[in-house]
């Protein structure tokens, strides 16, 4: 995922909306003020069900205070508005004059995830796209609280990202991360205290120097080595470039098995003819997937998919292997080999005759 996801030319750009949940205590507001200090030059927008929860000196970095926040303060946000009302917030967070880049929903205590994720996949506006859902869970108290809320465990199972926080807390941390791991099936998990966790997981910052346009292949995997060296979490990335077309079938079978902890993959990918008129910027995180077909540039650009993979614990070689085993030469395309990939388009006016409809049930 770039700062944003652009749908095309032509189209509006896109904004990665994520749902911030957790249990009362877990460290939700903890990690969002920390987001907001840590985001660089990235201009985050805040659904909160208090706004008095947020730190002002917090949010001020964020941008301005009137146009980045939008409070609720008549308790849980899936209980409180609809997916209608959901998209006047967004509609005003999302709104170009605004600038913000990524929006962060955080979630009352007693949410349930699965209903606000369901709202955000359902939204009408065209400028946000769906950003995953991060649960945050207290180390501390997580056998308590797993006894008095049975539910999390189903919390846990649909998670994109699990922060495991206060884990300088708990007694047995490494029994902790592995019965999360267990719950989570498959979700990055990290470690955290204070909800120090790197915002290259959830979203891009901006580099130092204003750009015009896409982000170029070395911003989507810069890091800032000053800042990670005191963050209690860490990450692997993986970058992969590829002068050869995709298989899309072969790929679609990558995406649909990708590895556990294998959290974000973002870039643009190379069909050669199974589409030779464009290529496809990948959005996916945690279960969630889109394509977004882009026409080529015209002239001699080359024609490559470039990708980045973010995730905890993730095998580089063996991602690469995965990936080197996608490219295909053939000068040919199998005519329905591109159905699986158009399922994962959104907001396809005119589906061809034949051509299965999108799907974007990701739970």
């Amino acid at each position: 995922m770039s700062q944003s996801s652009s749908p095309g030319p032509g189209g509006p750009q896109q904004i990665p909306v994520v749902v911030l949940a957790g249990f009362l205590g877990s460290g939700k507001t903890t990690l969002l003020n920390h987001l907001l200090h840590r985001s660089g030059g990235t201009r985050i927008g805040a659904v909160v069900n208090d706004f008095g929860s947020i730190e002002i000196d917090a949010m001020a970095v964020a941008g301005a205070l009137g146009d980045s926040t939008v409070s609720l303060g008549n308790g849980c946000l899936c209980c409180a508005v609809d997916a209608s009302e959901l998209d006047v917030y967004l509609e005003r967070l999302a709104d170009p004059a605004t600038g913000i880049d990524v929006i962060v929903i955080e979630a009352s205590g007693l949410a349930e995830p699965q209903e606000l994720v369901r709202m955000v996949l359902a939204s009408e506006n065209p400028r946000v796209v769906y950003g995953g859902l991060v649960e945050v869970v207290d180390a501390a108290e997580f056998l308590d609280t797993r006894q008095r809320h049975p539910e999390i465990d189903r919390h846990l199972a649909i998670a994109d990202l699990v922060v495991v926080n206060k884990i300088d807390r708990a007694e047995d941390g490494e029994r902790v991360l592995g019965l999360v791991r267990s719950l989570s099936e498959g979700a990055a998990v990290v470690a955290a205290t204070y909800g120090r966790i790197d915002p290259a997981f959830l979203f891009d910052c901006r580099p130092s120097e204003e750009r015009i346009g896409q982000l170029s292949f070395d911003d989507l995997h810069r890091h800032d080595e000053d800042h990670l060296g005191h963050l209690h979490t860490a990450y692997d990335s993986v970058a992969f470039v590829s002068d050869l077309p995709m298989n899309p079938l072969r790929l679609l079978d990558f995406l649909d098995g990708r590895s556990d902890g294998l959290y974000r993959i973002k870039g643009c990918v190379d069909f050669g003819p199974h589409d030779t008129r464009n290529r496809y910027s990948v959005h996916a995180v945690g279960r969630f997937l889109r394509f977004y077909p882009e026409p080529w540039a015209p002239g001699d650009e080359p024609r490559l998919t470039q990708l980045v993979l973010i995730g905890t614990g993730i095998d580089a070689a063996a991602l690469t292997k995965e990936l080197e085993a996608c490219k295909d030469d053939a000068p040919r395309a199998d005519e329905h080999s591109m159905w699986g990939v158009l399922r994962y388009v959104p907001d396809r006016e005119h589906p061809e005759a034949g051509e299965p409809e999108p799907s974007y049930d990701i739970l």
